[in-house]
């Protein structure tokens, strides 16, 4: 296997591992939305508050991050959004050129362009110790830092994804997309 293959390996074996731990934080984000929402008429009832802002907003962490921290999974698993007028009809060479050149000409380059643009707020807000305005309210500056992180896994993805195309273009790799033989 050469280096390239392992490095792909590696990094299609660490988006797995944070998609399928993002997963989690979709049954930690319906049982905190549940527990949310009979709070509310509970709070009514008993004459006591069981809810707070913190709650709520933990549930709107959770439910950034499984968007954020699953998007290399996503795109490793070929299940992103994907306008097929053509691409369907082609064969694997012909996906793997598409795939190479959207991942080089767009995905790379949106996703450098996201870290840089997003690295000054998010070292402010990790300088200053943001926190909500909101009474009760949560930490701010650790979900910005996921913003980097998850454009940092998904750049990562892209390069997997350029090896990946490159292997299928010179014959070392049968399938462009959907799980990916290691």
């Amino acid at each position: 296997m050469s280096m390239l293959s392992r490095v792909r390996t590696w990094i299609d074996a660490l988006t797995a591992r944070v998609g399928r731990a993002a997963s989690w934080l979709i049954l930690g984000m319906v049982l905190l939305g549940a527990f949310n929402a009979v709070a509310r008429y509970l709070s009514k009832e008993l004459g006591a508050d069981l809810s707070s802002n913190a709650y709520l907003e933990a549930q709107w962490y959770m439910f950034s991050l499984v968007f954020l921290l699953a998007a290399a999974h996503t795109l490793r698993r070929d299940a992103h959004v994907r306008v097929d007028v053509f691409y369907g009809r082609l064969g694997p060479r012909g996906q793997a050129w598409i795939n190479l050149a959207g991942s080089v000409l767009f995905l790379v380059p949106f996703c450098i362009f996201i870290l840089w643009m997003s690295y000054p707020s998010v070292m402010n807000s990790w300088a200053v110790r943001e926190v909500s305005p909101d009474p009760g309210g949560l930490p701010r500056y650790p979900i910005k830092a996921a913003i980097l992180v998850s454009f940092g896994l998904l750049l990562l993805q892209a390069i997997a994804e350029i090896i990946r195309n490159i292997e299928t273009l010179s014959g070392r790799h049968e399938t462009p997309h959907g799980e990916r033989k290691p």
